[in-house]
Formats: structure tokens, C-alpha cells, sequence
């Protein structure tokens, strides 16, 4: 083999171990346990948005791997490159927001990030926890997508000043869809629904809206807002 292509195959080795290695577990460092990814530094550089992702029941547990089986991890280990400081913690029984905020301020101590743009999404039980962290914390929410989940109604006013796009499937046994529609209502109630999408998906079941997450349209409606235009 010629030098040339030796090198090659080095630097390219190289490239993809430097873009690997920014995926990387924390632990002990907050409530939750964690994926950490960082985008290129020259995004790094210049005070990028941060995601959080919140995993559906199936996930739960104590070893982060299992994060990686749907969702926002798994997208970019598939090749998504996704311009922000994403991170996604793991429960073993429920979302609880006050630990969810101990990761977010992990994230805003060691990396200098637009604290105006914290955008969060989950699915099912991950919805659940979008909505319940969005509802106690929106001050620190700047957009925000709960797939088949649902919320705690007296949120409702809170999460009424959050731009919030909601999804739900016509046909979702797991979660069933009056879980979406009593938050919904709860927002409506508070500023007729002005900063909310929801989407009812017909024929969809629980699995089928995980596909949002393999969607360009999700990453650009999220990263369209800023608390810095919303206060």
C-alpha cells in the first residue's frame, strides 16, 4: 500500500475517533446519569442552544446504553449532526424535573451555551417528563415536543407561555390519547392555545411517532425559538 493511502486511512481513523468521542457518558455528576454530545467546536465556540431528551419507559434503568435504542442519541449515532449540546439523561422510574434541571445546570456550569435556548422533547413517559419539566421550569424551557405523553393540568398556564408542539396517534394503546387532548384543553383554557401546535396523527399507534425524532422538521421548528424574543 502507498504511503499516501496510509495516511489517509490514518486521518480519516482520526476523524471519526474525534467525532465519536464527543458522545460520552457523565455519571456523578448530577441526579441523572447521562449522554453528553458536543457538536463541532466551532459551534462550540459560539454559545450554542442546548436539547435535552427524556427516554419513554422502555428505557428505563441504570444502564445508559439501553438511551441509545430510540430517539435523539440514536439518530446521531447515525450520522445527524445536530448543532447543540444534547444531552439525555436516564431514569429507572419516572421523571422527576428538579433532576432534570440538576443536568441542565451541569451543562450550563461546564460549557458556555445560549441559556436562552434550552429546548427539551420526549416520547410517552419522555412526554410525560417534557411537560412536567417545561410546566415547573418554563422560564428555562425556550421550545418544547412531547410525543404520546401527557401532563399535569395545573401546568396548564405555565405551559401556555411555552411554545410547545404536542403529537399524539389516533390509535396509541399505550398511552391513550385523551392524555394529550386534558393538557391541551388546559392550555386552550389559559391563552387559547397561543403559542401550541397539536397534531393528532390518524391511524398512528404508540411506536409510530418515534419517527419524529428521524425528521429534519423537528430539530427546525425547536430551534427556531429563543427566550430571549418570548420575555
Amino acid at each position: 500500500m502507498k504511503k499516501s493511502s496510509i495516511l489517509f486511512l490514518i486521518l480519516c481513523a482520526g476523524f471519526v475517533f474525534s467525532t465519536k468521542a464527543q458522545l460520552k457518558q457523565i455519571h456523578n455528576q448530577a441526579d441523572y446519569a447521562f449522554w453528553l454530545n458536543l457538536p463541532s467546536d466551532s459551534i462550540l465556540e459560539s454559545k450554542p442552544p442546548v436539547l435535552i431528551f427524556l427516554h419513554g419507559k422502555s428505557l428505563s434503568g441504570t444502564d445508559l446504553n439501553r438511551v441509545k435504542r430510540y430517539g435523539v442519541i440514536s439518530e446521531i449515532e447515525k450520522g445527524r449532526k445536530i448543532p447543540a449540546v444534547v444531552v439525555a439523561p436516564q431514569t429507572s422510574n419516572g421523571w422527576n424535573p428538579d433532576k432534570v434541571l440538576s443536568v441542565l445546570s451541569y451543562v450550563k456550569k461546564n460549557y458556555d451555551v445560549d441559556t436562552n435556548r434550552v429546548y427539551v422533547v420526549g416520547m410517552s413517559m419522555g412526554g410525560y417528563g417534557t411537560l412536567n419539566f417545561a410546566g415547573k421550569y418554563p422560564e428555562h424551557v425556550a421550545a418544547a415536543v412531547a410525543l404520546c405523553g401527557g401532563g399535569n393540568v395545573k401546568d396548564g398556564c405555565n405551559l401556555a407561555s411555552i411554545p410547545l408542539w404536542i403529537q399524539h396517534g389516533t390509535l396509541d394503546r399505550a398511552v391513550p390519547i385523551s392524555e394529550s387532548e386534558k393538557i391541551v384543553k388546559a392550555i386552550k383554557d389559559c391563552n387559547g392555545g397561543e403559542h401550541l401546535i397539536y397534531t393528532a396523527i390518524k391511524g398512528a399507534d404508540h411506536g409510530a411517532l418515534e419517527r419524529m425524532f428521524r425528521t429534519d422538521e423537528t430539530y427546525e421548528w425547536l430551534f427556531q425559538f429563543s427566550n430571549e424574543t418570548r420575555y
